[in-house]
């Protein structure tokens, strides 16, 4: 494999190959699933409730297992785990085309979420995060268009899929695509870090095996210093950044879970709620570039308080959500939030806690993503059930960005030192 193709660094290359993951990732994420949902309580008589229910349980189930993958990745390296789960998330996209009782579906929530929604997105970031440092900023702004496009077609996709076929086919289509596509690229692509190729972060040219000196010395900042995640957990940081990842994943997913619902109880179209989640990742494509430029520039933790803030905005918007242009400015809004969310939450773990353990790192807060995830649809569900109506609950969820707020002020970068007392 060469370092270079052309004058291009092979960084460029992982962060294509690492939003293609986050791209796949899709069939595991709110986004998509959210479309299939009234195809199960169509088909199968099944109660909303009882839907939310089992996603809930399932995510929460699988946010655990992220806490092994992480230290999985750290053990095994990104490219054995990303064939791997590739492999495994397609088929769990294959076994969710025959659900046909709850505890199918059950099952069939838990693989999609622990291996897509979970794991896609995690290795990739760990990925990134070890082939850049001053560029990490740019780098997962870059990548992160795989997810924000992931976002804007699959909604459009799986209703085209599922109103031409069935949903059955929709799953299979999306197994056959992970399968053929991503695993073969992720195979043949990755490597692990720069230096297994002679390079170090940022494209610059490391000590090669054989070369007796490095033809350019490199210094890792102090910045880059590396925690282990027992030293990490020694921080107040940690725990802030931790619930400044579970509070945006609940709100999201509980809204993006119920978006169709939402609408309909406004007169609003199921396509209308398809169309403000694509329009949500096509606005979130420039403000993550915005998003990766300014993380290079100021505190991280002053990106996730604006997060919150926008975050306010949108559930304060869905109460009123009464026309098609008012869907719009949610769309817009959220895309917006997204767009910073999307770069703050990812790039803060190597930031402030270096590049050698972030897979065990990166691995807690995505187990803590995963987890707010799964308490996001049940309130919305169960809410709308006993009361008929979303009001009650969206008022209720604006008390978590007022405490992620505060979280995100308190997460201020640590000084190794000053923690451990080196």
């Amino acid at each position: 494999m060469k370092e270079k193709i052309g004058n291009i660094y092979y960084g460029w290359v992982i962060v294509f190959i690492a939003g293609l993951g986050v791209f796949f990732s899709g069939p595991g994420q709110t986004y998509s699933n959210s479309i299939f949902i009234n195809e199960y309580i169509n088909d199968f008589g099944w109660s909303r409730s009882e839907v939310s229910s089992l996603y809930s349980v399932a995510t929460l189930i699988a946010g655990f297992g992220m806490m092994f993958v992480g230290r999985y990745i750290d053990k095994f390296g990104q490219r054995f785990m990303m064939v791997l789960v590739g492999i495994l998330f397609a088929a769990a996209l294959f076994f969710n085309s025959i659900v046909s009782s709850m505890w199918m579906l059950g099952i069939g929530f838990f693989l999609i979420r622990l291996l897509g929604q979970g794991s896609m997105p995690l290795i990739p970031n760990t990925l990134v995060a070890q082939w850049f440092i001053k560029k990490r900023g740019t780098a997962l702004s870059i990548k992160t268009m795989g997810s924000f496009a992931s976002a804007s077609l699959f909604p459009i996709i799986n209703i085209w899929l599922i109103n031409t076929w069935s949903w059955e086919v929709a799953w299979r289509f999306w197994g056959v695509m992970v399968l053929v596509i991503f695993v073969p690229i992720a195979y043949f692509g990755v490597r692990n870090k720069p230096e297994d190729m002679g390079l170090v972060p940022d494209g610059k040219e490391g000590k090669r095996k054989n070369d007796p000196e490095p033809k350019l010395a490199t210094v890792i900042p102090a910045a880059e210093e590396d925690w282990t995640l027992k030293e990490a957990k020694k921080t107040k940081a940690f725990w802030a950044i931790l619930l400044c990842v579970s509070i945006p994943a609940m709100v999201n997913t509980g809204i993006t879970f119920h978006i169709v619902s939402i609408f309909s109880e406004n007169g609003l179209s199921p396509a209308t709620g398809a169309l403000v989640l694509s329009l949500m990742a096509f606005v979130g494509i420039p403000m993550s570039f915005v998003s990766g430029y300014i993380t290079e520039k100021i505190q991280t933790n002053y990106v996730l308080m604006f997060i919150f803030m926008v975050e306010m905005a949108l559930l304060l918007l869905l109460l009123v959500a009464t026309n098609f242009w008012i869907a719009i400015l949610i769309g817009v809004i959220w895309g917006v939030g997204n767009g910073f969310e999307r770069i703050g939450l990812n790039i803060i773990w190597p930031n402030y806690f270096g590049r050698k353990y972030i897979g065990s790192i990166n691995g807690v807060g995505v187990t803590m993503g995963v987890i707010g995830s799964a308490f996001g649809p049940l309130p919305f569900g169960v809410g709308f059930d006993l009361f008929h109506s979303y009001t009650p609950i969206l008022l209720f969820t604006l008390i978590f960005p007022v405490i992620g707020l505060v979280s995100a002020w308190v997460a201020k970068k640590p000084v190794k030192a000053d923690v451990l007392g080196e």
